[in-house]
């Protein structure tokens, strides 16, 4: 299948709405690479870079929303179309850490100690 499948189609949520979701019990799955992880990453959510995600999906929960996360939106689209197709419910949160920060969403790391 190529990537492009994945580059469609995927409802999406806002950083506003991702913080709310997260507090009623959704999960944050950042797909960035380690070192953006390291640099900073949103207390709580769980870490599986974009390109572990096939084989590590099992490790997430299948009754809980999953919002997916990136720097600017487009991993974590191409993830959450795939999170779908393997039967999770998942959205993507646009705009990924830039609109993030801008919702005033909480960020741990080396970044922000």
């Amino acid at each position: 299948m190529k990537i492009r499948h994945y580059l469609q189609g995927a409802p999406s949520v806002t950083a506003t709405e991702a913080i709310r979701l997260a507090a009623e019990g959704a999960l944050i799955v950042d797909v960035r690479r380690q070192f953006e992880w390291d640099r900073n990453n949103i207390p709580g959510s769980v870490h599986i870079p974009l390109e572990d995600l096939p084989r590590r999906c099992e490790e997430l929960p299948d009754d809980r929303l999953l919002i997916t996360f990136c720097t600017g939106g487009l991993r974590s689209y191409g993830a959450a179309n795939m999170l779908i197709e393997y039967g999770f419910e998942a959205r993507n949160m646009s705009k990924g850490l830039i609109d993030w920060r801008a919702a005033g969403g909480a960020l741990q790391g080396s970044a922000h100690a």
